[in-house]
C-alpha cells in the first residue's frame, strides 16, 4: 500500500492545540497524555522535565519557578509555530511555577502526529522553543547555601 496524504489522518488536525497552561499545582503526565489522544495519530512523543539534584557540579536542594504574565500566551504562540511546521494531530504543554523539590515535574509536553518521526521532531521543537523563548525563570537553591537565577525555563 502506497503512503499518500489523501487521508485526513495524515494531515494536521483543524484545532490541534488541546492544552496550554502555567500552573502552581503539581503536573500530571496522564492529563497531558490524555489531552493528545487522537485515533489518527500513529506516534505520540512525550517529554517530562523534572527537578534534578545537581547543576554544574553543585548539589541542588530545591528551586522555584516564576513567570511573566505573558508566559502562557507565549507558550501558545510557540505551540502554533510547531503546529504550522509539523502535521500535528494534537499538542499539549504545561509548566509549573512556584516552589518545587527534587523529583517534582517542572514541565510536561506531548505531541501526537501521524507517524513517530514527526512526533519526535515536533516534540523536540516544542520543548526546545519553550525553554528558550517563554519568560519563565528558575531560582535554584544549592546545598551550600548559595542560590542562582537562571533565564527562561
Amino acid at each position: 500500500m502506497a503512503l499518500t496524504n489523501d487521508h485526513p489522518g495524515e494531515r494536521a488536525a483543524q484545532d490541534p492545540i488541546k492544552l496550554i497552561a502555567v500552573r502552581e499545582t503539581p503536573l500530571s503526565v496522564d492529563e497531558v497524555f490524555r489531552a493528545v489522544g487522537d485515533n489518527a495519530a500513529g506516534g505520540v512523543a512525550l517529554f517530562v522535565g523534572t527537578v534534578r539534584n545537581h547543576d554544574e557540579g553543585a548539589d541542588v536542594d530545591a528551586l522555584g519557578y516564576s513567570c511573566h504574565p505573558s508566559a502562557e500566551a507565549e507558550m501558545r504562540r510557540i505551540a502554533e509555530k510547531v503546529v504550522a511546521g509539523h502535521p500535528v494531530r494534537a499538542l499539549a504543554a504545561v509548566h509549573r511555577v512556584g516552589d518545587l523539590r527534587v523529583g517534582d515535574l517542572a514541565v510536561v509536553v506531548a505531541v501526537a502526529c501521524p507517524h513517530r518521526a514527526e512526533a519526535f521532531d515536533a516534540c523536540r521543537k516544542l520543548i526546545d522553543d519553550l525553554k528558550h523563548e517563554v519568560p519563565i525563570w528558575k531560582h535554584q537553591r544549592f546545598s551550600d547555601g548559595t542560590d542562582e537565577w537562571v533565564g527562561a525555563c
